[in-house]
């Protein structure tokens, strides 16, 4: 049974919409690849932020796009939020946005 992906809201869906050509052209590899392979890509692809949120580290010549991501029932992965990443760390409060659309989706 394949995965399916979705996102927590249009905004969301548009957000990753509006990236650079070459970064959204990286998140749209790198999610086909978690359709057919599952979630867990690894390093660099995929990392575990703890809690059960994920992200996507998408990079292109235009930057760094990172996406936030948990999985639910029936194999489906859901996007809850993204943004371009302007400095070295994740900005903590990008991190708190994901995190209680995360506790969200979960409960």
């Amino acid at each position: 049974m394949p995965w399916t992906l979705s996102y927590y809201n249009e905004r969301v869906a548009r957000t990753i919409g509006s990236w650079p050509a070459g970064i959204r052209a990286r998140f749209f590899e790198l999610a086909k690849k978690m359709l057919t392979y599952g979630p867990n890509l690894g390093m660099p692809h995929t990392r575990a932020m703890g809690g059960g949120l994920f992200e996507v580290r998408a990079s292109g010549s235009e930057g760094i796009g990172r996406a936030f991501y948990v999985t639910v029932a029936r194999r489906r992965i859901v996007v809850v939020h993204a943004f371009i990443k302007k400095t070295e760390q994740t900005p903590q409060h990008e991190l708190a946005i994901a995190r209680a659309r995360s506790k969200e989706i979960r409960t």
